[in-house]
């Protein structure tokens, strides 16, 4: 009797110990506004998903780029992703990646980035990958938690997504993009379909 009770004790002691490292292990990144996870990224592609397989405790995707819109002079075959926030995509679905290059010219991407099916993004998105994004990289998105919330500088934008819609792929993320004005302050930029939202600042730079 008295091993059984110890057994069990040394069981949940293991399996809490499990849980406890599993939680330590989950993934914990805020998403970013698709416009700051752009300049942020050293890599940003078009690509479909054309087959996988598990490297070394990672999971490699085979690529095919459609189109590069910042990056290496060199097509990227071969997306990685692995750890608490490794990405899961879907074989012969299009995306939009943004990630880190790695030396073996490979890139490596994590739910903390920003991947879209390129289907679900929307006109002013894909505008702005080529138009916008890059001209508004010295401002700064400032990400609003909770009501009230200011900015500190002119060079900031306030994002407000989170508060207002409780998601953050709501209509800032979707479109606009904040932007360098004449005066050296940055504002929003409305792209196509703008949203109605007075809380937004709405005045083209």
């Amino acid at each position: 009797m008295t091993w059984s009770v110890s057994s069990c004790f040394i069981t949940l002691v293991v399996l809490f110990l499990w849980r406890v490292d599993d939680i330590t292990e989950a993934c914990t990144c805020m998403s970013a506004h698709p416009q700051r996870a752009f300049c942020n990224a050293d890599v940003v592609i078009r690509a479909k998903v054309v087959g996988v397989k598990a490297v070394s405790g990672n999971t490699n995707y085979d690529v095919k780029q459609i189109e590069m819109f910042k990056g290496p002079n060199q097509d990227i075959h071969v997306i990685s992703t692995g750890g608490p926030c490794r990405a899961f995509l879907e074989i012969n679905k299009e995306y939009l990646f943004t990630g880190k290059l790695e030396t073996d010219g490979t890139m490596h991407v994590t739910l903390c980035d920003f991947i879209e099916s390129w289907e679900a993004m929307s006109a002013t998105q894909k505008k702005s990958l080529t138009q916008r994004y890059e001209s508004g990289c010295k401002c700064k998105i400032i990400r609003c938690t909770s009501i009230p919330c200011t900015i500190s500088a002119p060079e900031e934008c306030l994002w407000t997504d989170w508060v207002m819609e409780k998601s953050h792929s709501g209509p800032q993320a979707q479109h606009f993009a904040c932007i360098n004005r004449s005066d050296g302050s940055c504002a929003w930029y409305r792209g196509i379909a703008p949203p109605k939202k007075e809380f937004l600042d709405i005045e083209d730079p």
